[in-house]
């Protein structure tokens, strides 16, 4: 197959930016104005502008700009943010009913979703699903499934781990602001180690997963091996910084897991469903987890998230010891359904792919024009560019904020992340045009060139 970028739909939203106003318009920040009378603060905001449409790459405001989504929901929406095929599914599920709780009376969709996850996640060995509604949740009830499955209580979990905002997933994650702050005390059987950064290797380590992995060996025993219901890993670690691990860290990972009875949890909800160009990230690591969690670009913007695993795992926890009103809601397992025939021929796959060489090609030659790209990283469609000083490799967190601001004024939507909050994530959708992703970039490259005169 030659690795071409698909060519998007544009009969409903022309795939070009465009600029009527300046960003945010007159109308955005009226309604912005609203939404701060109404709306906690406890919500943030990247760009203060009011969505009318979104379809392939262009996000279309009140204002009439058409911005480029290198954003996609953060990873939610891969197909578009109004796939037709997901569109038809929900719409024909609507008409029949919206809910009826899978707990109470059942429906066919659900049991498919699980189908297609046993059958295409990782793993040669007999699986069941369980579907819920968000990726916290997911991390929950894999914490939940892996403590009766083993009898033990302590977590395993990584420098720049990001896992969700839940009390659970907050202790999980490694970041405290803005996540962990002030919502404290947070749960005590959460154990941290060292990752494999390549960039950046954890304090008194040499880079590489070897070094890495006896830190990681050295924590398991401090707190007893036998005391460890899990680790749970990201195979690229998003809000930590679109890291992706020394090679051989998550294999390290997985003989370690064998070795002390430990259930290896990979955490696929912002990298599973094609974003690094394999349906799975693990997929490129060559690993299976013993669970393996996926949510976001799972139903392509309608809430479902699964945890897939080995049976004897799956069944351990007691009949109605898993669940949830909304789990598995029939309009998101529709929408699944969906996403899921649009994989079957391979073409989304090679567009990430090939989303991936023309961002390189682009991005990669600002590592020596600038002097401040510390590095350019990441999988097909899922990448990052650090920001840092030259030689020392200080953060520049202020320059990750500027490049961001300058994308955004000139119709490009970029997020930032990272431990430090000096990396700019791409994340566009994987029926993105060609065109439009060069255009993208070009404004993003121009923007990393200006900010570094």
């Amino acid at each position: 197959m030659t690795e071409t970028l698909l060519a998007v739909d544009a009969e409903t939203l022309p795939q070009t930016r465009h600029l009527a106003t300046s960003i945010p318009g007159p109308r955005s920040t009226a309604m912005h104005a609203e939404r701060t009378a109404q709306v906690t603060n406890g919500f943030g905001i990247t760009l203060p502008v009011f969505v009318a449409r979104a379809d392939g790459g262009i996000v279309e405001d009140v204002d009439g700009n058409r911005l480029i989504d290198f954003a996609s929901g953060i990873a939610v929406t891969s197909l578009g943010a109004s796939n037709k095929r997901v569109a038809q599914r929900v719409a024909a599920q609507l008409e029949a009913f919206t809910h009826t709780c899978f707990m109470v009376t059942e429906y066919e969709s659900f049991t498919q979703v699980c189908k297609w996850l046993n059958a295409n996640t990782p793993g040669d060995f007999d699986k069941r699903t369980g579907l819920f509604s968000t990726g916290a949740e997911a991390v929950e009830n894999a914490i939940k499934i892996a403590r009766a499955g083993t009898g033990r209580p302590n977590v395993l979990v990584f420098d720049e781990a990001y896992h969700g905002r839940s009390l659970l997933t907050m202790a999980m994650t490694a970041k405290v602001n803005p996540y962990k702050l002030n919502f404290g005390p947070l749960p005590a059987e959460i154990i941290r180690a060292a990752s494999a950064n390549p960039l950046r290797p954890a304090e008194g380590l040499e880079s590489g997963a070897e070094a890495a992995l006896e830190s990681v060996e050295a924590t398991i025993l401090e707190h007893g091996a036998d005391s460890f219901a899990a680790m749970v890993i990201e195979p690229i670690q998003g809000e930590g910084g679109f890291i992706v691990p020394a090679a051989g860290f998550i294999p390290g990972l997985r003989k370690l897991a064998d070795k002390y009875g430990i259930v290896l949890v990979i955490d696929e909800i912002q990298a599973g469903m094609g974003r690094t160009g394999t349906l799975f990230a693990s997929e490129h690591e060559g690993v299976a987890g013993d669970m393996i969690l996926t949510a976001k670009a799972l139903a392509n913007g309608v809430p479902l998230s699964a945890v897939t695993g080995r049976t004897e795992l799956m069944n351990a926890p007691h009949a109605g010891g898993l669940g949830g009103t909304y789990a598995g809601n029939p309009l998101a397992c529709e929408a699944a359904l969906a996403v899921f025939e649009q994989f079957e021929d391979g073409s989304l796959l090679a567009n990430a792919r090939r989303i991936e060489a023309v961002a390189r090609e682009i991005l990669e030659p600002l590592l020596s024009s600038t002097g401040i790209v510390a590095e350019v990283r990441g999988r097909g469609a899922m990448l990052a560019i650090e920001l840092a000083d030259a030689g020392t490799l200080a953060p520049r967190p202020d320059l990750a904020k500027e490049i961001s601001a300058a994308c955004h004024a000139t119709g490009v939507i970029t997020l930032t992340c990272g431990t430090h909050g000096n990396v700019v994530r791409l994340l566009p959708p994987l029926v993105i045009g060609e065109d439009l992703l060069r255009d993208g970039l070009a404004v993003l490259a121009q923007a990393i060139t200006d900010a570094a005169n």
